[in-house]
């Protein structure tokens, strides 16, 4: 009897950023015998960041098990908070995946859900350290692997991400045939990809309007989730 596919299970939502899902997805598309499933509350195509629409291929109560869980980041991501549907499906598929992964923002979601307390991760740098506030040790790379968490940091630290989980899953060798496959070979034109190579007031200036916009939310949704007692669980 051969073995099950791989069920990769990307959680979708209003306002992903296209991007954080479909880099990493060209790579799983490479990935030998895996199926990825696109879940969310209903089959209707969701709306992007980009103004465009992804289809889910299946609900949050239709979904498989997932042998990897991963969420995309977003503008929507905060909204997840108030979602307690969404959050739930995260904690139940969580509990039997072999990796819980997230891209950007989407490590938010994982800790709203009590999925990161206790972990080290990363996400988009303009919001990486308001994962404090969930009980996460914020960590400024562009892949952080604590355990069976894996989570990349903004947008395009998504292929990497991908590279990475390639790699933990069959091996360095097939993930450098994946990345040679999709001529993975960066050259932009210009050197000022993270706050470290960018103009510090220019870094300050959206670091400041992001805490702004999402310090409130953040806050309330770390409470919530120390009231309902939620927690990573058991160390992997």
């Amino acid at each position: 009897m051969s073995p099950a596919p791989l069920n990769i299970v990307v959680l979708l939502f209003p306002q992903v950023t296209q991007l954080d899902f479909t880099g990493p997805a060209q790579v799983f598309s490479k990935f030998p015998d895996t199926r990825v499933h696109l879940a969310w509350h209903n089959t209707d195509p969701v709306v992007t960041d980009a103004g465009w629409c992804i289809v889910p291929t299946t609900t949050l109560e239709d979904c498989p098990q997932a042998d990897i869980l991963f969420v995309p980041g977003g503008a929507g991501t905060f909204n997840l908070f108030e979602d307690p549907t969404a959050l739930a499906f995260l904690r139940t598929q969580a509990a039997n995946a072999r990796w819980i992964t997230s891209v950007c923002t989407g490590s938010f979601a994982l800790a709203a859900a009590g999925l990161l307390t206790g972990y080290r991760a990363t996400s988009h740098w303009a919001s990486l350290q308001m994962l404090e506030r969930f009980g996460v040790t914020p960590v400024s790379e562009r892949v952080v692997q604590d355990r069976n968490r894996i989570t990349g940091a903004g947008v395009t630290s998504g292929i990497d991400f991908a590279f990475r989980l390639a790699s933990e899953l069959f091996g360095d060798e097939k993930a450098r045939e994946i990345q040679l496959a999709l001529e993975y070979d960066p050259e932009p034109p210009f050197d000022y990809g993270s706050p470290g190579k960018a103009d510090p007031d220019v870094v300050a200036k959206i670091v400041a309007a992001t805490e702004e916009l999402r310090l409130d939310s953040v806050h309330q949704a770390a409470g919530a989730l120390r009231a309902e007692g939620f927690a990573a669980g058991a160390v992997r």
